[in-house]
């Protein structure tokens, strides 16, 4: 897969500091997912009111994915508008990413996240075109869970440890 970088790189910080590089949001999104640490997804409902859930997500070829039981709030908001955030704290860096979320089936990509989630931590394995696992957050509601491909089009990071700083990074895909 081509790296990915963005096209637009903006410094928002307001006290000298330099921009970010995007390397840095980048590699704390690639590090091996940790039950420690909650990414929260925000949705939209079919009425307009917002939706926030944690969910457990990972860096994948370039996009991050997450899961969701079919019958969720999420997901039942994913279905209706793809459109939706996901914001994390990670070690040196706070960011929000705002993009899409579409559902995915494909075998490879499926063993792929199973495989990730693994080493996580969850022990996740493919069944049919989504996830089981003998445990899974406790709002997940039962198996299986679906695997959705988050495609971010802006990423905002701050910096929570030096080099200090504010930037957002925008990206063409």
């Amino acid at each position: 897969m081509t790296e990915l970088a963005p096209t637009d790189t903006t410094n928002l910080d307001r006290y000298g500091d330099a921009a970010l590089e995007w390397s840095r949001a980048r590699d704390a999104l690639a590090a091996v997912p940790s039950p420690d640490l909650t990414y929260f997804l925000g949705t939209c409902r079919p009425d307009g009111t917002p939706h926030a859930a944690g969910v457990g997500a990972q860096w994948l070829d370039g996009d991050v994915y997450f899961t969701s039981g079919p019958a969720a709030r999420k997901a039942r908001d994913l279905a209706v508008n793809p459109r939706c955030t996901i914001s994390v704290r990670l070690p040196g860096i706070d960011l929000v990413l705002d993009g899409t979320a579409t559902r995915v089936t494909d075998p490879p990509t499926l063993e792929q996240a199973a495989a990730g989630y693994r080493a996580g931590g969850w022990p996740a394995v493919v069944e049919g075109d989504g996830f089981t696992a003998p445990f899974s957050a406790p709002s997940a509601g039962p198996p299986p869970w679906h695997l959705y491909r988050f495609t971010f089009h802006t990423v905002v990071g701050v910096a929570t440890r030096e080099p200090n700083g504010a930037t957002r990074w925008r990206f063409e895909r």
